[in-house]
């Protein structure tokens, strides 16, 4: 399969980039963003399509002309609970919500190569896949849990994400851990009130509060990446009502706990649990007895890269002349690609630059750069070439064309 991209078909990616950004839709929430791929996946001719994968997912699937392995390419639906602030004549219409993360420049290089595989594979098939809920952790594991999903089930199965602060195009690979395993926890605290003039008569959490905000974030230090690198950072804190008649009664804490292994956040995990009931416990005797009950949130495991499918990718970025990168850490942030991986594929998460000038991911002026299409395109065709060409056919590297008059201006 080397179908190359023409310019015409580049710009109606463009124009179908700008079109999702200025309808974003967060985790669960994806269905119009849903359909419109939906349609565009009937529109390129996918031998067969699934929607709602795990909730929104969409996944098409283009068969080749023998018999051989499955390929997955993953991209994301969901956009940010984070208001745009960008002038973009195709900001978000959409008040709080925003494509600040990039997904919708994942979804049309995903699109772009449903338009390449108009010439099939010569062997196995490719699934694309459109996953939903990436941004809290709960999608990938909706779509697996899904009862179709054994008829989508990859043997190979990869993934990318732009980043910016890295040369626009440059290729990040990492082996092993590519992405850290991360939760969110939540704990909420219940005393009583009591009037502001009479403390004394109420039980506040103020105390078991104060302590935690001080002694949780010790846990998780963070410094240099490792086995045994862990970060634990405050998000929220809460205290009582905004009144000035009532002493509080209730509050509630929010931490992201996060580890480069599973194994860490395990025992970080427990660390933070034990360092709660040390702390109610201390309250129980300072201040009268306040109960803290813990749940956890947006939990992500550690994306780990498999050695084969990595040496594809590594390949794939090769042939194509593409400038790439050993990464020697993998990113502090956490992507639920992984759970793939422990479902049996062999996966791999690939890292492609978006620009040194750009924007972080979920700041509110960040836009995905369009001139990132056409290589994330390439490199996506050749990652299905490098596996379902026939053995001892030669197939000529996909061109990276460039178009003069893309921007995000």
């Amino acid at each position: 399969m080397t179908t190359a991209l023409s310019n015409t078909q580049l710009a109606y990616l463009q124009s179908l980039r700008r079109e999702l950004h200025q309808s974003p839709e967060i985790s669960g929430e994806e269905a119009e963003t849903a359909a419109r791929i939906t349609q565009e996946l009937t529109r390129a001719g996918a031998d067969r399509i699934w929607t709602g994968l795990g909730g929104h997912g969409v996944a098409a699937e283009f068969r080749g002309r023998q018999d051989g392995p499955t390929v997955m390419i993953r991209c994301e639906l969901d956009a940010l609970p984070i208001p745009e602030i960008s002038q973009a004549p195709y900001r978000s219409r959409v008040d709080g919500k925003g494509h600040l993360c990039g997904h919708d420049g994942h979804m049309v290089m995903v699109l772009g190569v449903a338009l390449a595989l108009k010439t099939r594979p010569a062997l196995g098939r490719v699934i694309l896949l459109f996953q939903p809920a990436e941004e809290t952790g709960a999608g990938a594991a909706a779509v697996i849990n899904d009862p179709r999903w054994p008829e989508l089930r990859p043997d190979f199965a990869f993934a990318y994400h732009n980043v910016p602060g890295r040369p626009l195009g440059e290729i990040g690979l990492c082996q092993g851990v590519s992405n850290c395993a991360s939760r969110g926890m939540k704990i909420r605290f219940d005393g009583k009130t009591s009037h502001a003039a009479a403390p004394e008569d109420g039980v506040s959490p103020g105390l078991v509060i104060a302590d935690l905000m001080q002694s949780l974030p010790l846990l998780g230090p963070g410094g240099e990446m490792g086995d045994d690198f862990a970060l634990a950072t405050l998000t929220h804190a809460q205290l009582g009502e905004a009144s000035f008649g009532i002493a509080p009664g209730a509050g509630e804490l929010r931490m992201t706990l996060r580890s480069q292994t599973d194994a860490r956040m395990a025992r970080l995990v427990q660390e933070a649990e034990a360092q709660l009931a040390r702390a109610l416990a201390k309250a129980a005797e300072q201040a009268g007895d306040v109960s803290g009950s813990v749940t956890w949130h947006d939990v992500f495991l550690a994306t780990v890269n498999e050695d084969s499918a990595l040496a594809i990718a590594t390949r794939a970025a090769s042939s194509l002349g593409l400038s790439t990168v050993a990464m020697r850490h993998p990113m502090r942030w956490s992507e639920d690609f992984g759970r793939f991986g422990l479902d049996g594929a062999n996966a791999a998460m690939v890292f492609i630059g978006s620009g040194e000038a750009q924007p972080q991911l979920h700041n509110p002026n960040y836009d995905f750069p369009d001139g990132l299409t056409p290589i994330g395109v390439a490199l996506l065709v050749e990652i299905v070439d490098q596996l379902l060409a026939e053995q001892g056919d030669a197939h000529p590297a996909p061109k990276i064309l460039q178009l003069s008059d893309v921007s995000n201006d």
